[in-house]
């Protein structure tokens, strides 16, 4: 008789899609109970949708778990009717991304402790699902080969002061998969060591997705963050999940996963991307996927231009037409109910314009 081997287990694959964030940088068209994952920006599939759809084939529906706050949750749930209604995770106040990561440990290990667990920000522009599952299938390798929490690290495209950095050490290839460590996460930098971190050349965009074991996080917590682990571990014990947030979740610390854990953690790994990749912070960044003349002028809807440059204009009105005459460098976006005018290196500022508005329009 010939003996029989054994297959190694394969840990359980879910993904936790972080849909919580404000409304202010696409407003606007976005609002606080309708931020930029709810848009339907460059087709009919809003950002949150195409999210869901990258992961298409390769994490079952019933294994996609979103996370969205109290005054979110009811169009969350319209928008995505093929996730099971207790994959939907409600935080019953905003407590940031560490809570978050701590409230997504401990409801998985209520169903499988000993899964690996996907996180992805709800409102990312990626083209290319299959270039995206292929960099993921590399993280969830390292992830589970090392025991390590493993980001995603996003090759700079400029020296942008908006998002964190990833200082990384040398590559070095593990089973076929190229992998690098973590040395250090740094917070959003000025302008300047922006400009450095360019120049050294070992540094990559934090694009805040992330692969980790249950066990892995868990450990984490426990050297990073004792009072986040405690809650990580009640959750994951008590008999009624959502009694248990409703009646503790106000008391977890309010901090960012980054801040509160990565910066701490020694032994945190990154794979590089292999997909194109946007964060898209406001109308500024949106505009190069709208189509475009030859001045530059983008957007969603018919343009006509007269001595007109590099302008961005945006419509919900299917049949309106946008005449621009002689102006340069301008967000032009109208909803209807309301019209936003601005120069485009001034877009930053909309959170100031949008806390003097009516709250209706908020």
């Amino acid at each position: 008789m010939i003996p029989t081997q054994s297959v190694p287990s394969v840990p359980p694959l879910y993904a936790v899609i972080l849909a919580g964030g404000h409304g202010e940088r696409f407003w606007p068209l976005s609002r606080r109970a309708k931020p930029k994952h709810h848009l339907a920006l460059f087709s009919d599939r809003t950002l949150l949708s195409a999210t869901i759809d990258r992961l298409d084939g390769f994490i079952a529906p019933e294994r996609i778990i979103v996370l969205t706050g109290v005054d979110q949750a009811d169009a969350v749930r319209a928008l995505l009717p093929e996730l099971p209604e207790e994959n939907f995770i409600v935080e019953p106040l905003r407590r940031d991304t560490a809570a978050a990561m701590a409230l997504a440990a401990g409801s998985i290990a209520r169903r499988d402790p000993a899964a690996t667990v996907i996180v992805l920000p709800a409102d990312h522009h990626i083209p290319s699902a299959l270039d995206f599952q292929n960099t993921l299938r590399s993280a969830v390798r390292a992830a589970e080969a090392n025991a390590a929490i493993v980001t995603v690290a996003i090759a700079p495209e400029w020296a942008c002061p908006g998002f964190g950095y990833l200082e990384l050490g040398e590559r070095f290839e593990q089973d076929g998969n190229v992998i690098r460590p973590v040395v250090r996460f740094h917070e959003k930098p000025s302008a300047q060591t922006a400009e450095a971190y360019l120049e050294q050349g070992n540094f990559s965009w934090n694009a805040g997705m992330f692969v980790w074991s249950v066990a892995a996080l868990k450990e984490a917590l426990r050297s990073t963050a004792p009072e986040l682990f405690a809650f990580c571990i009640a959750l994951q014990e008590c008999g009624d999940a959502q009694l248990f947030l409703n009646e503790n979740f106000a008391s977890v610390p309010r901090v960012s996963f980054d801040y509160a854990v990565m910066e701490k953690l020694s032994g945190a790994l990154a794979v590089e991307a292999a997909f194109a990749w946007d964060d898209l912070g406001g109308w500024a960044a949106a505009g190069k996927y709208f189509p475009s003349d030859v001045h530059g002028n983008s957007g969603n809807a018919p343009i006509v231009s007269v001595d007109a440059r590099n302008n961005i204009v945006f419509s919900t009105d299917p049949g309106q037409h946008i005449a621009l005459l002689g102006v340069e460098g301008l967000i032009v976006v109208n909803t209807g109910d309301a019209l936003l005018v601005c120069p485009r290196d001034q877009a930053e500022r909309l959170k100031e314009l949008v806390s003097g508005l009516p709250s209706k329009l908020q």
